[in-house]
């Protein structure tokens, strides 16, 4: 008997403590939940700029907002490269992407939709992230082989400003950069 509730009161005691090391929102003093969208908050607006990379060079286009009840945080994007000797054709590239919190796993995923019909599928890789850097690696692909590797990476210049980095590895080979873009706020 004695013994159970020595284990209740050291169970109190650990909650209590956890209780007192969250957050407290400074207005009221309560405490508050860690916000998972924190590292990316910032996105929301339009964004334009350059690209370059695989495709030539042209520019960029993309708005990001929270849909459904704030539960995703939705990108669109369209890419403009106008024909050049690196491209002849030109082209127009657009993709979708919603970003994601996994309650389970406690991590931002990210996961494209490109209009060439794959979808790329990305977790934010903490141990490489971190103050103004976002790096989100590949984790699964649809419609392409899985053997393929990718990598975002938002290298953040301030509220106003990042550039991306995309990269790819076929399979068997290193990662080496595709595209990147370099974005300047339009909007909030």
């Amino acid at each position: 008997m004695i013994r159970a509730v020595s284990r209740t009161a050291l169970g109190t005691t650990v909650l209590a403590v956890c209780v007192l090391l969250l957050p407290a929102d400074p207005v009221t003093g309560q405490q508050t939940k860690p916000d998972p969208w924190e590292p990316i908050r910032f996105l929301v607006g339009t964004w334009e700029g350059g690209a370059e990379g695989q495709a030539g060079t042209g520019t960029v286009r993309r708005t990001y907002s929270f849909v459904l009840k704030d539960r995703y945080l939705h990108e669109t994007n369209v890419s403009t490269y106008p024909p050049q000797e690196a491209n002849k054709a030109g082209e127009v590239h657009e993709h979708w992407s919603f970003f994601s919190h996994d309650r389970e796993r406690k991590i931002l995923v990210l996961r494209q939709f490109h209009q060439e019909g794959f979808v790329n599928q990305y977790t934010l890789n903490p141990a490489e992230s971190g103050p103004g850097k976002l790096v989100f690696d590949s984790e699964r692909f649809e419609n392409v082989d899985n053997g393929w590797r990718a990598r975002e990476t938002y290298d953040i210049r301030s509220v106003d400003e990042f550039i991306e980095t995309f990269e790819l590895g076929p399979p068997g080979k290193e990662l080496q950069v595709y595209g990147r873009n370099h974005f300047r706020r339009v909007k909030r």
